[in-house]
C-alpha cells in the first residue's frame, strides 16, 4: 500500500469511527423509550446498531463481515476470542438474546451502561481472582431468569493477533456451573480492526461459531480443550487474511502453548449479514 493510499484509508478510517460512536448515541436515544417499557427494544436497539456498523465498515472502508457455523439461538455458554470492539459488534448482530460477562466499569458508561444491564450482562470488578469468580458466579445466577446466551472472553481482555494471554479459568467456572453447552468461537477480526486507533484495514472479518462442547467434562479438561479449539481455528482465520505471525508471545515472554494447531479444521456454514442494510 503506497503512502497516498494509506492515508487515504486512515482518513476514511478516521470518518467512519466518528459516524460511529456518534450513530451509537443517536440510535441509543431513540430506542430508549421502548427499551425502558420492554427489554425487546433494548435488543432491537443494539442488534439494529451492530448491523449498521457492519454495513457501514464495508461500504466506507472496505471491511466485509461474515459469520460462520452454526449460529446459537437457545440457552448456551459461548467462550469467544477476544480481538477488538468488532468481535461484538458481529456476535450481537446474529445472536437473538446476547449478554456479556463484562468489567464492572462499563455499567457507568452514558447509555452504553444501561443497555448492558438491561439485557442482562454481568458487570464483574477486575482484582482479586476469588472474589472476581464469586462476584461472576452470584451475577449470573440471579440473571438466570433472563434466558439467553452468556458470552465470556477467556483471556479476559482483547488480546492482538500477534500476542497471547493465558486462558482464565472464570470460563471453566461457569462451564461447571451452569451444566450447559460451550460454544467456542474464533475470529480473526483483529487483523482488519486493531484493540486501540484509528486505522481500519480492508478486508473480510469473520467470527466462526465452532462445534459445541457439552456439559460434563472435568474444568481442566474443558479449558484444554476449549483453547486448543479457539486459538487453533482463530490461527486459520487470520491466516486465510493473509497473517503471518511472528511468534505469537506474551509480553513476558510466554511461548504460545502446544498443540493449538495440529487440530483439523472444522466444517462450517457461513453466513454473510454484513452485505444487508441494517433491520430491527
Amino acid at each position: 500500500m503506497s503512502a497516498g493510499t494509506g492515508l487515504l484509508q486512515w482518513v476514511r478510517s478516521l470518518v467512519f469511527v466518528a459516524q460511529m460512536y456518534s450513530a451509537m448515541g443517536v440510535m441509543a436515544l431513540a430506542f430508549a423509550p421502548w427499551a425502558a417499557l420492554d427489554r425487546r427494544g433494548a435488543y432491537a436497539g443494539i442488534r439494529s446498531y451492530c448491523r449498521y456498523v457492519r454495513w457501514s465498515a464495508r461500504w466506507m472502508v472496505g471491511l466485509r463481515s461474515e459469520i460462520r457455523g452454526q449460529v446459537p439461538t437457545g440457552e448456551a455458554l459461548i467462550a469467544a476470542k477476544h480481538q477488538s470492539f468488532f468481535d461484538i459488534i458481529l456476535l450481537v448482530s446474529v445472536l437473538p438474546r446476547p449478554k456479556f460477562i463484562m468489567k464492572s466499569s462499563l455499567r457507568w458508561a452514558p447509555l452504553f451502561g444501561w443497555y448492558a444491564l438491561r439485557i442482562g450482562c454481568v458487570p464483574v470488578e477486575r482484582g482479586r481472582r476469588a472474589q472476581a469468580i464469586a462476584q461472576m458466579q452470584a451475577g449470573v445466577a440471579s440473571g438466570r431468569a433472563l434466558p439467553g446466551q452468556l458470552i465470556i472472553y477467556p483471556q479476559g481482555t482483547r488480546v492482538a493477533p500477534d500476542a497471547y494471554l493465558p486462558y482464565k479459568i472464570g470460563a471453566g467456572i461457569l462451564y461447571e456451573s451452569l451444566a450447559q453447552p460451550c460454544v467456542p468461537a474464533a475470529t480473526n477480526v483483529g487483523v482488519f480492526w486493531p484493540r486501540t486507533g484509528i486505522g481500519r484495514k480492508p478486508g473480510l472479518a469473520v467470527v466462526e461459531f465452532l462445534p459445541e462442547i457439552a456439559p460434563g467434562l472435568p474444568v481442566p479438561a474443558f479449558m484444554e480443550r476449549l483453547e486448543q479449539e479457539v486459538e487453533h481455528a482463530s490461527g486459520q482465520l487470520m491466516q486465510e487474511a493473509g497473517f503471518v505471525p511472528s511468534g505469537r508471545v506474551s509480553a513476558a515472554g510466554t511461548p504460545r502453548p502446544p498443540g493449538t494447531t495440529d487440530k483439523p479444521d472444522a466444517k462450517s456454514t457461513r453466513h454473510s449479514g454484513g452485505d444487508e442494510r441494517p433491520t430491527a
